[in-house]
């Protein structure tokens, strides 16, 4: 059983300051310490130790693939021999093209896959290259596929702390 980490209201703040995004400045954290009025040497130990006691999981860039001319994003979906899965998932993850991979539950009859590979492209034609590129990774591992297609756009959020 994990620890339960305490954060003080600086930490509270913090989180707050940067749930919606790092400001687009060439010093994101000085921006951040500036608003909060602290140092941004305080600002950055305070990330890190947020971090690591597992308070935040990441922080990273999420980029609109859309604006940027990716329209077509398609889960592909595999069925992988169990006693594979784990293998397949770390090569197919490690993929420049994939952008998050992941093991999940059967749910037999209807649902034989356990394995999800996320890739995006300028159209289907190329999400199913992608695909087809993974299908040869795999090779007789990948018992069947599938492709489900993104028909909107969800934004995606993580817990958001209250003002």
């Amino acid at each position: 059983m994990s620890a339960t980490v305490v954060i003080d209201d600086l930490d509270r703040r913090l989180v707050r300051a940067m749930q919606a995004g790092l400001p687009l400045a060439p010093r994101p954290y000085h921006a951040v310490a500036e608003a909060l009025g602290v140092a941004p040497g305080e600002v950055m130990a305070r990330v890190k130790s947020l971090l690591a006691h597992g308070a935040i999981r990441r922080i990273g860039a999420v980029p609109n693939h859309y604006a940027l001319g990716y329209r077509a994003n398609g889960m592909t979906v595999w069925d992988v021999d169990d006693d594979a899965v784990d293998a397949a998932g770390g090569a197919v993850g490690a993929l420049d093209f994939v952008t998050h991979c992941y093991r999940r539950p059967r749910r037999p009859p209807l649902w034989p896959y356990n394995l999800f590979a996320m890739v995006h492209g300028k159209d289907r034609a190329e999400v199913e290259d992608k695909a087809g590129r993974i299908a040869l990774l795999l090779g007789g591992a990948a018992r069947g596929r599938d492709i489900l297609y993104s028909t909107r756009i969800l934004k995606k959020t993580g817990l958001r702390l209250a003002g």
